[in-house]
């Protein structure tokens, strides 16, 4: 096969690349990280590079313009290499996968059963619904003097190494690998009987995973991880002291190949899709592990457990199972419930005897990062009536109290997580995050990081669209108002639109706007929303009026300006302090799950005994589903308080 090079600006980057390769795999293959978020179908538009020189062959498409192409712009997706490229990457194409800095994720607001010293006073004080979970971690080390065999006690070394863990702990069924068993004889003896055992929870079994010689016990760590279709987060603990020792968190680097599941669904039924799917995922958890154990000076042989939450596409793509099933009807998964494993299976680098756990899931789109979440909230354990929503690529909902659970996933589609709108992107550094109208020509914003704007991500839409509304620039169906004079608001090939920045204010030399088409998106997802958890209190004969706590969860709620999302109809006019956020609490769960094997017993029990409903065939709630496509709701007696309304 033919080789060319292929160099990418302004990173420098040169790689090497076969006749006919598609550019937007060779710049993944090169580290170069280009927004696709269609997953290379060639339909978002984003993957947008200059090509200055070299041979090439790109298909025509809609999303480039004549005036771009004349400039030597292509789509990277649909562009296939025959010969040397020089490639330029524009500011508004590249994906930003750096690391998100811990200050900024705010992911200890949420008090967890072991929470630490960082933990907000404020959390603390707002859940405390549940009693700790005894110390039980999947992965347990115990220091043992063993007594030597005599000729009144001449049991065998595996029964009296058994006898021995036995007097420590209870422990009815105990096994070990063959391994272990063949090096046991020569190694009690050389360690004058003196050894650590790494005792390990696989499934209703203990495993003893290692046996060293001598007192190694106090070297025992694990990794939590949240798996989240955007961002993959991990915290290091003491598997010992119950101590989160630090927390790392980068974009999940699978969002190169799609920014939803079902488009990476889709992209895992190609040739070599969901080995590239499995890869990028691992390796963001390989990376995270080592930035931890370097910061921390932790051996990597002194990890011995790993407990992974995440949403069920993304738990198959961590352990190569095939998810095309998930979208195929009647929309099952492979598993739910996945039994303990070596992590080396996984391809995780972590001690190679070590385990990998999964959190539980529900159902197709209610995974592990749900049950871990209501976990840490405690919201099996409340009193009164209590909704969990975790607003993301999906949106889903949870609602109950310690009687009962019943949750759904709304088909919220990406739009606030940055996809799917013409400005859009993620919650990283120079997006817009926050926004402030004092009339249709003045215009406040406020960046991540302080930076100039690149984009706006999904707080500085939900600020935008209220801020609009409530300045009568908006109209309630989501029109922008023709009748309104002002620089900022003109026609464009998708209708009106309203610039939020100038091109001389921002970093991608280009106007930051929001268009009619982007508002229909934006629209159409916070009604999936509200509508989502309108029908599954409507089914119980409830209403939101009835809801004592209002949880929210995820990255995209730290963010969140409750009266904003309020005034759109993203959430319920409530009262404001019924609302809380509660941060990451998937990777918090996922934390509390591995440091006890209660409450990994605990979220079996909350994914058996949850209710999923299926929102697309339950009646009334199209219905529902119409009445919330304005803004903020057709019905406004749910919206009483909404100024200007």
């Amino acid at each position: 096969m033919e080789k060319f090079k292929i160099l990418f600006k302004p990173d420098n980057v040169e790689v090497e690349a076969d006749r006919g390769e598609v550019l937007l795999s060779t710049a993944i293959k090169a580290g170069i990280y280009i927004n696709s978020s269609c997953g290379g179908d060639g339909v978002c538009g984003r993957c947008k590079v200059i090509i200055d020189k070299g041979k090439f062959r790109t298909e025509p498409t809609g999303r480039i313009t004549q005036d771009e192409r004349k400039k030597g712009y292509a789509l990277a997706c649909l562009t296939t290499i025959e010969g040397d490229l020089t490639v330029r990457v524009p500011a508004g194409s590249r994906l930003d996968i750096k690391k998100i800095k811990e200050e900024d994720a705010k992911l200890l607001r949420l008090k967890g059963i072991y929470s630490q010293a960082e933990d907000t006073p404020e959390a603390a004080e707002e859940i405390s619904l549940k009693e700790v979970f005894a110390h039980s971690p999947l992965a347990t080390k115990i220091y043992l003097e063993l007594p030597p065999p005599t000729l009144d006690d001449k049991v065998s070394d595996l029964e009296r190494l058994y006898r021995e863990i036995r007097k420590a702990k209870d422990v009815p069924i105990m096994q070990t690998g063959l391994t272990n068993i063949k090096r046991l004889g020569a190694l009690l003896r050389q360690s004058d009987w003196k050894v650590t055992v790494l005792l390990g929870k696989r499934n209703e079994t203990t495993e003893i995973v290692s046996i060293e010689p001598g007192d190694t016990s106090t070297k025992n760590y694990g990794v939590a991880f949240d798996i989240g279709t955007t961002t993959v987060a991990g915290q290091l603990v003491n598997l010992n002291t119950k101590e989160a020792l630090g927390t790392k968190v980068t974009h999940n680097r699978q969002v190169v190949f799609g920014d939803d599941v079902i488009t990476r669904i889709v992209y895992a039924t190609e040739e070599d899709g969901l080995e590239k799917l499995h890869h990028a995922v691992i390796d963001n958890i390989n990376e995270i592990i080592r930035e931890l154990i370097t910061a921390h000076k932790v051996n990597l042989s002194d990890v011995n457990g790993i407990m992974c939450a995440g949403n069920t596409t993304m738990v198959h793509l961590l352990l190569r199972v095939d998810p095309k099933f998930i979208r195929m009807e009647p929309y099952v998964p492979t598993a739910n419930f996945v039994p303990t494993i070596r992590a080396s299976e996984a391809g995780i680098k972590i001690n190679p005897r070590g385990l990998l756990a999964c959190v539980p899931g529900v159902s197709t789109y209610v995974g592990g990062d749900v049950t871990a979440g209501i976990v840490a909230s405690g919201l099996d354990e409340a009193e009164d009536l209590t909704v969990l929503i975790d607003i993301g690529t999906n949106g889903e909902i949870v609602l109950g109290s310690r009687e009962w659970l019943i949750c759904a996933a709304a088909s919220a589609g990406p739009a606030f997580e940055g996809s799917g709108v013409s400005c859009g992107m993620r919650a990283t550094n120079g997006a817009i995050q926050r926004v402030s109208i004092a009339d249709p020509q003045t215009v406040k914003l406020e960046t991540i990081g302080g930076a100039p704007p690149r984009g706006i991500c999904g707080s500085g839409y939900i600020d935008a669209l209220a801020e609009l509304f409530l300045h009568k620039i908006l109209d309630r169906d989501g029109r922008i108002s023709r009748s309104i004079k002002s620089s900022r608001i003109r026609s464009s090939e998708a209708g009106l639109e309203f610039v939020l920045a100038f091109k001389d204010e921002t970093a991608i030399d280009a106007d930051i706007v929001i268009q009619e088409q982007d508002i229909e998106n934006l629209k159409r997802s916070k009604a999936s929303i509200y509508s989502a958890a309108s029908t599954l209190l409507r089914k119980l004969n409830l209403d939101f009026k009835d809801v004592k706590r209002f949880y929210i969860a995820g990255g995209f709620g730290t963010y969140l300006d409750i009266e904003k999302a309020v005034t759109i109809g993203l959430l319920p006019d409530l009262d404001r302090s019924v609302f809380k956020f509660i941060g990451n609490s998937s990777l918090v769960g996922s934390r509390e799950i591995l440091l006890s094997y209660d409450a990994f017993l605990k979220a079996e029990e909350i994914a058996k005994k949850m209710t999923y409903m299926e929102l697309s065939v339950e009646p009334g709630y199209m219905d529902e589903y119409i009445q919330a496509l304005f803004f903020p709701h057709t019905d406004m007696s749910r919206f009483a308080s909404i100024r200007g309304a």
